[in-house]
């Protein structure tokens, strides 16, 4: 009795580790693999025993498939363990203001006797552009306040506007977008819009730790530019 196919034992462990229904441990792997071991060796052609490179062989496929599983096993573990403690460390954020991708200002109505609140917002560019123009639209698409910024290097660029439009009176309350042209020498420059917002959140998802902002929007670690 050959056992030739040693692939089919050390497959054992492949399908059942995607269905718990159907699972069979290492320990119950390894009695099965040395049963049909033991087998062999008693129902071995006497004219062509097992050789020594064969056995050793088959002891190795097992030991690899036995010790692949426990550094899955460990691995999943450290994933699960950082996934933690990015969150607890994401929470220290709630509270702050942070840049991120987003196009939207909002103005609120001034004091008695104040200037209308600076709007702080950022543009970020691949690369340096030379002329960049930066236009505040109110929700019906109008543009109220065309903003010539000039040249800007590469990288994260900040940006204010006083709440006015074009003849400096100052606009209603509510919310405005703003839109980024940018070019170097007449070629095209893409612009990414960045806005401050406020963390209201902090959540556990598939896709990692997500923030979620007062803004209503929700944003991955990876998106944040600064916070402040």
């Amino acid at each position: 009795m050959a056992l030739s196919d040693t692939s089919s034992i050390s497959g054992l462990n492949a399908p059942t580790a995607a269905n718990s229904n159907n699972s069979v441990s290492n320990a119950d792997s390894e009695q099965r693999f040395l049963k049909l071991l033991v087998t062999q060796l008693n129902n071995q052609d006497p004219l062509n025993p097992l050789q020594n490179a064969e056995l050793t062989s088959q002891l190795a496929q097992m030991s690899t498939v036995s010790g692949i599983e426990k550094l899955n096993a460990t691995l999943s573990g450290l994933v699960n363990q950082t996934g933690a403690n990015q969150l607890l460390q994401a929470t220290s954020l709630i509270g702050y203001n942070v840049l991120s991708p987003g196009d939207v200002l909002t103005t609120k109505k001034p004091e008695d006797g104040k200037p209308p609140a600076t709007q702080a917002f950022a543009v970020q560019l691949p690369g340096t552009a030379a002329d960049v123009e930066i236009k505040i639209v109110d929700s019906t698409g109008k543009v109220i306040r065309t903003i010539d910024a000039g040249a800007m290097k590469e990288g994260v660029n900040a940006v204010t506007w006083d709440g006015k439009d074009d003849l400096g009176v100052v606009v209603a309350p509510g919310a405005y977008r703003f839109t980024v042209d940018a070019s170097n020498g007449g070629t095209a420059v893409k612009a990414t819009s960045l806005t401050f917002s406020q963390v209201a959140a902090v959540k556990q998802g598939a896709g990692g730790v997500t923030l979620e902002l007062a803004s209503g929007a929700s944003i991955g670690l990876g998106d944040v530019r600064l916070f402040l």
